[in-house]
């Protein structure tokens, strides 16, 4: 793996004593890089040690930056299935006094969605350890408001105490022993009340206590609750006793609305606090709801000394006002009274960051308009190194692609150096390390500081034969194709884009053609596919009332796609997406698989029966099978290269839990003894001398949760994850890869593309590799004969066909005694046929005769080998070629 990748480290796999593992096997574990992908709501810097930084994710952990390789190292991969909440940071603190301490408050969500009680985390080791200490009441790591803060701080007078601001109406809580135990600060006299929609699940939480900073050798702390009449309290003696700050209840109303005190920072050497403030706690609303209001946020400096506030608010940034708030704040250590703030959910055209060097007397912006439309920016972004930032779109001025950023709540300015900046948006973190060129009124350089982070959450994964290596369907940003996994690709999924793509099929037999469903803005079809293993899309027809992208399934042959949507009955398609009839005895919601042997055989799921269909997905009839879960999430696949051969996983803690399989296509079925939970189940290249494809799972074993792998059809199994490489919620997806013994791809909520590889495997031999001749090779000078060009034989041949349309096969067959180095084929067709769409080469149509060359990767054909390339192509009658041929160059 390169360095732009997750961390890797060797473990040794285990497994229990009655299913013993070679003891030489080691796995290393990475990530498909992605670089990213997700919210990143805090930043933070050590003030004493240099290159010390953290970055903290809703749902995808914690990292710590590398300096020597410019990338996040994850800090919480042990976080395992049961915890799984510890994966949601609200917050990280630093220690300014002995740096190799650091602790983290975690807990995902503050309502049910989260059983468990959040905790705070604590490490004297930079991290690579921790020791967990529970808390009595829940945290929000994913919930409104985890961009407020820091909520959790070390004393710098005494860092054996720490503050702990909690949400939900439950104080401030305090440690004296460097984290290990926790109790309520009795003294203090406010939890907040500040609710955004009483009653909602997720907006009807108290917001609480907010943020903690220290006055160092004073002994004075501040405190930020969610309160507009009382948001700021202080205390004088170390804690003792509080009172709200005088004057502060200003700051809690702008232009008529209620705001809360969202960040805060003390200028040391100025005497001066800074708060931001916001009506919403964010990341996700923008203005007030109703019209008129002319700010939806402020910014304030209080004089400590003199016990004033003054408003230093920015103002806007040269758009129609959108009232917007604030997020991020951040102050440069080394130069007293240069301070940066960040405007939130301004969301057109773009977020501004204004910039200050005197207190906030004056501000200047990251970027003007000098005449609409035209942009002035003081920056440039080179996003070259995550280039999917672009959004595969150039909108029109003063819209621009790739963004300053959006859902800034993190930014941070480094104290030990004024030129690195670094700031957490929905996607990335951005950075530059010459900022101070902004002041010089000269260009500073912005570039992605995301590496090694990888926080997107996984919600199907597919590895076809041959390659690409992997397909991925992701929340937010959609999935992409993986032709490298250690690459960060282009571009994510296009025409149609899908913000949350729920469900990706290829055609195991053909698996140029792939299919993926997901869930995109208004008007955008919920279904794209591809004929050239997605190097591009086009989009299908979406059925009326369709409101989920829900599951798909494509038969072996890609002769006929069938799709279970949400918000109407299954339906199948015959003619690539373009029109659809409603499959029979297969019931709505269901989830749904091809076989991936025999194109007759489709398999769907729900609500406790397993249904099978031998007619390429028309209609369905049910197992007669009655033993599976009633209840829970179930996952189910079949096995390449085994017709009819299906195993499934799944349940509820409730119920009945584990995993099932059938060998007659889902007729009958038989539960794989050993496992009291299993939750995906997926398929990978076969072990050195079995022909059964090696089988892994999500699951628990022997009490045992792990990513498990068996070689031997089931027999027996192997735990090939250990205790530090957990990943918390692992039940989404799971693939092996189909070429690469021991290579599992593991689908995460929020720590990205697992991937997994076995010491076990061998490369076969490299074909360009050649021996030592026997002999000494001869001095004379060689002639260049040209390469074969005769003996090429090309047969055409129609798997499929619809009305109006049709996908045709072309066989190029070396008869030469020598590899070819490139290859053209011509057919003419006999009607009207035009071809809308090709894989495995570059083509062109003249009239009715169509010319194909050979793409980079199928040029070489050994002699008496064949390639094969196919298309789909519209026609008014039978389809029908006149004449085929070819030449190897």
């Amino acid at each position: 793996m390169t360095a732009a990748t997750a961390a890797v480290v060797q473990v040794a796999a285990h497994s229990q004593s009655a299913d013993p593992a070679p003891a030489e096997e080691t796995y290393t574990w990475s990530n498909a890089a992605i670089a990213g992908g997700g919210f990143v709501p805090g930043i933070v810097f050590n003030e004493t040690e240099e290159d010390l930084i953290y970055a903290r994710t809703d749902i995808g952990g914690l990292y710590r930056w590398q300096e020597d390789s410019q990338t996040w190292k994850p800090l919480l991969d042990w976080v395992g299935w049961d915890e799984w909440g510890y994966s949601g940071v609200v917050s990280v603190a630093t220690d300014p006094v002995e740096p190799n301490r650091v602790y983290a408050a975690v807990g995902t969500y503050t309502n049910d969605w989260d059983p468990n009680n959040g905790a705070v985390l604590y490490s004297d080791d930079y991290g690579e350890t921790w020791g967990v200490a529970e808390l009595p009441f829940k945290q929000g790591g994913n919930m409104p408001g985890r961009g407020m803060g820091e909520r959790l701080m070390v004393d710098p007078s005494d860092n054996s105490r720490l503050y702990l601001g909690t949400p939900s109406g439950n104080g401030l809580w305090t440690s004296t022993d460097y984290g290990r135990t926790w109790a309520e600060v009795a003294s203090f006299p406010n939890p907040g009340d500040f609710v955004v929609t009483p009653g909602d699940p997720v907006l009807g939480d108290n917001q609480g206590v907010l943020w903690i900073e220290f006055a160092p050798g004073t002994g004075t702390t501040y405190v930020g609750v969610a309160d507009p009449d009382n948001p700021v309290y202080v205390s004088g003696d170390d804690g003792a006793t509080w009172e709200p700050l005088a004057g502060a209840t200003q700051i809690g109303t702008v232009d008529g609305y209620p705001n809360i005190p969202k960040q805060a920072a003390i200028d040391e050497a100025n005497g001066h606090l800074y708060v931001i403030t916001s009506w919403d706690p964010g990341p996700y609303n923008g203005p007030p709801n109703e019209e008129g209001a002319e700010r939806g946020g402020s910014v304030w400096r209080h004089d400590i000394a003199a016990g004033t506030w003054t408003e230093i608010h920015p103002g806007p940034n040269g758009t129609d006002y959108q009232g917007f708030g604030f997020g991020g704040l951040t102050l440069d250590r080394q130069n007293p009274g240069t301070l940066m703030v960040s405007s939130v959910n301004a969301w057109w055209p773009d977020e501004t960051t204004y910039r200050s060097t005197d207190s906030g007397e004056t501000w200047t912006q990251s970027w003007t308009l000098n005449g609409w439309p035209e942009r002035v920016d003081r920056y440039e972004i080179d996003h070259s190194s995550v280039p999917w930032l672009d959004w595969g779109a150039t909108p029109t001025a003063p819209e621009q692609n790739p963004k300053w950023g959006w859902m800034i709540d993190s930014m941070a300015i480094d104290p030990h150096d004024s030129d690195r900046v670094m700031w957490g948006t929905g996607a990335t973190i951005y950075g530059s390390t010459d900022l101070t060129n902004w002041d010089a009124n000269q260009t500073f350089h912005v570039t992605p500081m995301v590496h090694g982070l990888e926080e997107t959450a996984v919600l199907d994964l597919a590895a076809p034969p041959g390659g690409p290596a992997l397909y991925s369907g992701l929340g937010d940003i959609g999935g992409f194709v993986h032709t490298d996994i250690d690459a960060v690709p282009d571009s994510f999924y296009q025409a149609p884009h899908h913000g949350n793509t729920t469900s990706i099929d290829f055609a195991e037999l053909n698996p140029g053609v792939v299919v993926r469903v997901g869930n995109g803005g208004e008007g955008v079809s919920r279904i794209g596919v591809s004929s050239d293993s997605g190097g591009s899309w086009w989009a299908g027809q979406t059925p009326s009332g369709v409101t989920d992208g829900g599951t798909v399934a494509v038969t072996a042959d890609a002769s006929a796609i069938v799709w279970s949507p949400g918000g109407t009955a299954p339906q199948r398609s015959t003619d690539y997406g373009s029109s659809w009839t409603a499959v029979s005895g297969l019931p709505d919601a269901a989830r749904v698989e091809s076989d991936r042997a025999d194109a007759s055989l489709v398999y769907g799921f729900a609500g406790g029966r397993f249904y099978y269909s031998a007619d390429g997905g028309a209609s369905f009839t049910a197992s007669a099978y009655a033993g599976f879960p009633a209840s829970g999430e179930v996952r189910f696949g079949a096995v390449p290269g085994h017709a009819g051969h299906v195993w499934l996983a799944g349940g509820a803690e409730d119920g009945a839990y584990g995993m099932w399989r059938s060998t007659d296509g889902g007729q009958n079925w038989t539960q794989v003894t050993g496992f009291d939970a299993a939750d995906t189940v997926g398929f990978g290249a076969a072990a050195p001398g079995q022909d059964y494809p090696a089988v892994y799972a999500s699951a628990s074993r022997g009490g045992e949760r792990g990513i498990w792998r068996s070689v031997d059809e089931g027999a027996t199994w192997t735990r090939i994850n250990d205790d530090e490489h957990q990943w918390a919620w692992t039940g989404s997806a799971i693939t092996g890869d189909p070429d690469v013994f021991g290579r599992v791809y593991v689908g995460t909520n929020g720590r990205g593309v697992i991937v997994g590889e076995s010491s076990d495997y061998t490369p076969p031999d490299d074909p360009t590799e050649t021996e030592t001749p026997s002999e000494t090779p001869s001095d004379e000078p060689t002639t260049d004969e040209p390469p074969p060009s005769g003996e090429c034989a090309a047969s055409w041949s129609s798997p499929n066909a619809w009305q109006g349309g049709h996908q045709g096969n072309v066989t190029i067959t070396n008869g030469t005694g020598a590899s070819s180095e490139g290859w053209t084929v011509q057919w003419t067709f006999a009607g009207d046929e035009q071809v809308a769409n090709l894989w495995g080469g570059s083509w062109s149509q003249d009239g009715d005769t169509v010319t194909v060359t050979n793409a980079d990767w199928n040029g070489a054909i050994a002699a008496g080998a064949s390639v094969e390339i196919g298309y789909t192509a519209s026609n008014s009658g039978t389809p029908a070629v006149a004449e085929a041929a070819c030449s190897l160059g």
